[in-house]
């Protein structure tokens, strides 16, 4: 974990000491209103839908979904990550993924793959799947270039019959994507009880949206995906019980929770350990175990790694100097910056960059 004094190293400089440019027009990253890390989060990481559809399926059935590394360059841009969910619309099924037994889902089931793993879905254990691999990359080839319909019949035609809400979307991973740091390879999140219910309204939505084909449906189906998986994500959140584990375990944690949002507020901030743990009322060595069981690091490093993802973000979208980028962050120096941000991306701010 870094230390109090390597973290002052990386503390933001006073406005004399900073790039005259970046004294101008830069503007040190987290300043302004607040928002919730979980926003912020989905928002730079580019979060983005890139298929929905329904499968409708009957008796007996099975499809084995490969590794996004066999799919990703259709649905996503150079070096960005996929990830999937499937709503239980109807019936009920097993779900598997290498290494892990199979588990039960029902209707009204949320099951999410974050990891890019491979899966299998399938009516019964043993049913051999109706798709090759490379049948399934040609599916997602040919629905993602609207040459297929978004309802999609699979199976042998019996019954019992199941009907998914399929969501494919991409995201950034590198350099840091706190979401996916730490996040299990699959989560089944169960129906809510409320009569409130935004995800269920949602989920309506799309499925009327993908069933009506009204014009502009593609555009409103990929914004529902997000959306949908967007509230997938909060209600896994709010249900995590509180010995729970990685990113989304840690924001319902009183201390790494905190601790979370005051780095997000103001992440260019001279953070030290001492002065997070006051920020928070508790003291370092308590910040350190909760952060530390929580996400796997340390609190001074996720302040690393949060800068550093903010400063991706800006040299891919803005035309800010490298040094003006490196003060918005929270750094000394450019040469510091570039150091540690060569350190996590495996290459200089100027070559991330370059290749967008």
């Amino acid at each position: 974990m870094l230390n109090s004094d390597m973290s002052r190293l990386h503390a933001p400089p006073s406005a004399s000491s900073a790039p005259a440019s970046a004294r101008e027009t830069a503007t040190p990253a987290g300043s302004g209103p607040a928002q919730d890390p979980l926003a912020d989060v989905l928002n730079l990481v580019r979060l983005t839908g890139a298929l929905m559809f329904l499968v409708d399926a009957s008796d007996p059935w099975c499809v084995d979904i490969p590794h996004t590394n066999a799919y990703r360059a259709i649905l996503a841009d150079p070096g960005q990550h996929v990830l999937s969910y499937h709503v239980v619309l109807e019936g009920s099924g097993l779900a598997s993924i290498p290494g892990e037994a199979p588990i039960r889902f029902n209707r009204g089931d949320v099951l999410v793959f974050p990891q890019g793993d491979g899966y299998r879905m399938e009516s019964a254990a043993g049913t051999p799947p109706e798709f090759s691999a490379d049948e399934v990359v040609d599916f997602f080839e040919n629905l993602a270039a609207g040459r297929l319909p978004s309802i999609v019949p699979e199976g042998g035609g019996g019954d019992p019959r199941a009907l998914f809400l399929c969501g494919f979307l991409s995201c950034d991973a590198r350099p840091f994507n706190p979401l996916l740091a730490r996040l299990e390879r699959r989560l089944l999140v169960s129906p809510s009880e409320r009569t409130d219910d935004s995800l269920q309204r949602l989920i309506d939505i799309a499925r009327t949206e993908i069933q009506s084909d009204q014009p502009g449906s593609r555009s409103v189906r990929l914004h529902l995906c997000e959306l949908i998986f967007i509230e997938t994500l909060r209600r896994h959140v709010l249900s995590q019980a509180p010995a729970s584990e990685g990113w989304l375990g840690a924001l319902t944690d009183p201390v790494a929770g905190a601790a979370i949002t005051a780095i997000h507020a103001d992440p260019a901030s001279d953070w030290t350990l001492e002065r997070l743990a006051r920020q928070i009322n508790t003291s370092r060595t308590v910040l350190t175990e909760r952060f530390a069981g929580k996400m796997g690091q340390g609190p001074m490093q996720y302040v690393t790694s949060w800068r550093l993802q903010l400063a991706a973000r800006q040299l891919r979208d803005s035309r800010s100097t490298i040094a003006e980028i490196a003060w918005s962050v929270g750094y000394r120096s450019e040469a510091a910056f570039s150091r540690a941000f060569k350190k996590m991306a495996g290459m200089s701010p100027g070559a991330w960059r370059r290749i967008g």
